[in-house]
């Protein structure tokens, strides 16, 4: 669906704050936006968890999503720790839960090591409490269209729900239409694909969604919500 309003953009993004000097006020102020904005989630470092009751909830009872990270931002993790500050995340009311993949183990083309290590988490999460999303961030843009397409394959065969593109802290940069599209196609339909990392404008916003995302990762979202019609 191509969203026309500022509604429907809103319930593509996930209103994030991950700077690592972001203050207790400054992520509850997210919290609020988010809320007012009915995104679809809020995403924000684990250290912040959990929030207090009621944090997320608009004044007509629906619910934004709270998202928080995993082996962030260099995925360079042993698949145990992973595993662990999930658990902890979810426990501490993560609906979602975002992990950087090893990069190590995708250049070296390890691919049943990166199934392992999202299953591993997959695994930690429904321990907790089922329903919980999972999204494997690829670092897209320091990946080959193959290392890409394998990484992708790996996640879902994992039990990931989501396969993301960046964490937006990595020297290579963020998203691309190319590799959203990319992404889609190698995920198919049933898997949800999120596009993170400079995305600032309307436009930009709108083109990740043409090219196949589902979620949209942004600090910027009152830029991006502002740019369409109410």
């Amino acid at each position: 669906m191509t969203p026309r309003s500022a509604g429907e953009l809103a319930r593509f993004i996930d209103h994030t704050l991950l700077a690592p000097e972001a203050t207790h006020d400054e992520v509850l102020s997210i919290c609020r936006e988010a809320v007012g904005w009915k995104v679809a989630a809020v995403c924000i470092s684990p250290s912040w968890l959990p929030l207090p009751p009621g944090t997320l909830t608009t004044s007509t009872g629906m619910s934004v999503a709270l998202c928080t990270v995993v082996g962030f931002p260099s995925g360079a993790h042993a698949a145990v720790m992973k595993a662990r500050e999930a658990t902890l995340a979810v426990e501490c009311g993560a609906d979602e839960v975002d992990m950087v993949v090893n990069l190590g183990l995708v250049r070296d083309a390890r691919w049943v090591e990166v199934q392992a290590e999202v299953r591993a988490v997959r695994s930690a999460v429904d321990a907790v409490r089922r329903g919980v999303r999972v999204k494997v961030i690829c670092e897209s843009a320091a990946l080959g269209d193959h290392e890409l397409r394998a990484t992708c394959n790996a996640a879902v065969a994992g039990g990931a729900d989501f396969v993301k593109t960046s964490t937006g802290f990595h020297k290579a940069g963020g998203a691309t239409e190319r590799a959203v599209a990319i992404m889609r196609e190698t995920v198919g339909d049933g898997i949800g694909v999120k596009a993170s990392g400079g995305i600032r404008t309307t436009s930009t916003a709108l083109a990740m969604i043409a090219a196949g995302a589902t979620r949209i990762g942004a600090s910027a979202t009152r830029e991006i919500l502002a740019g369409m019609p109410n």
